[in-house]
């Protein structure tokens, strides 16, 4: 199977580094024009710069905006008026004990992780269906079915956006415009390797020995029993964006390594 996304626009917010950064590569070496999105200006031209080196002839460009606040959605929506493909990547995690979480982080962690993709949804969504073709994915979270006690903000945020994903989908019907989520489990971005590295060091352990140990005792039901790579998550959204995908659509997509306990 070829993906070829040629002639399709896609937008993936929060893509300048992690998960994010790996699938706005990976949407590149199949062809789409690719926007980059970061909050700071300096990022952002970095992550053009990375990704047109790493995939020779792609297309792709670079728009800063803080995807977390209505304003910048705003300027986001204004500087790229019509996508193709939008992947809601943008997202914030903090471990932190349910009791120390003041109301401004449950609203901090609202708006970054489920507005964001709220706002650009609604600004994008009515052009693929009157285009009648488009892809919309939502990067949720095993966090979004199993709660983490340690961070059960972050955990809620998550399960927000299954719902959102679901609702939208059912607007799609009888066209060819999908809405989905995908749900990776814990995954060596740039932020997870800072936090791994902090365990290490608390620990006097060494990296690859602190994430094996966080995934043993945090995700004990975990089958790939690793951390998984951005690359392996990119590459399942990548599919999930192309043209073959077109009978997936309202779906809620794991890809969290069969920690989730459940065969459906």
């Amino acid at each position: 199977m070829k993906i070829d996304l040629s002639g399709k626009t896609a937008l993936v917010t929060g893509s300048t580094a992690g998960i994010g950064n790996a699938i706005a590569r990976g949407l590149a070496g199949a062809g789409a024009d690719v926007i980059i999105n970061g909050r700071g200006q300096a990022k952002v031209d970095a992550a053009v710069a990375a990704i047109a080196k790493a995939v020779p002839g792609g297309k792709v460009r670079g728009v800063a905006a803080d995807v977390s606040t209505a304003a910048g959605c705003k300027a986001l929506l204004a500087a790229v008026p019509e996508v193709d493909i939008l992947v809601n990547n943008a997202g914030i995690f903090e471990p932190k004990d349910f009791f120390d979480i003041p109301d401004e982080d449950w609203d901090r962690f609202f708006d970054v992780n489920v507005m964001s993709g709220v706002r650009l949804s609604r600004g994008y969504m009515r052009g693929m269906l009157k285009r009648n073709w488009g892809r919309i994915v939502f990067i949720s979270s095993e966090s979004g079915l199993n709660i983490p006690t340690e961070m059960i903000h972050y955990g809620m945020t998550k399960t927000a956006q299954l719902a959102i994903a679901r609702g939208l989908a059912q607007l799609t019907k009888g066209t060819a415009v999908t809405v989905n989520s995908v749900l990776p489990g814990p995954t060596m971005s740039e932020g997870v390797g800072a936090f791994v590295k902090d365990l290490a060091k608390q620990n006097g352990q060494s990296v690859d020995d602190a994430a094996s140990s966080f995934v043993k005792q945090h995700r004990p039901t975990s089958l790939l029993q690793r951390l998984a790579s951005t690359e392996e998550i990119a590459n399942f959204v990548v599919y999930v964006c192309s043209k073959q995908a077109s009978a997936t659509n309202g779906a809620a997509l794991r890809a969290e390594g069969g920690i989730v306990n459940t065969i459906a």
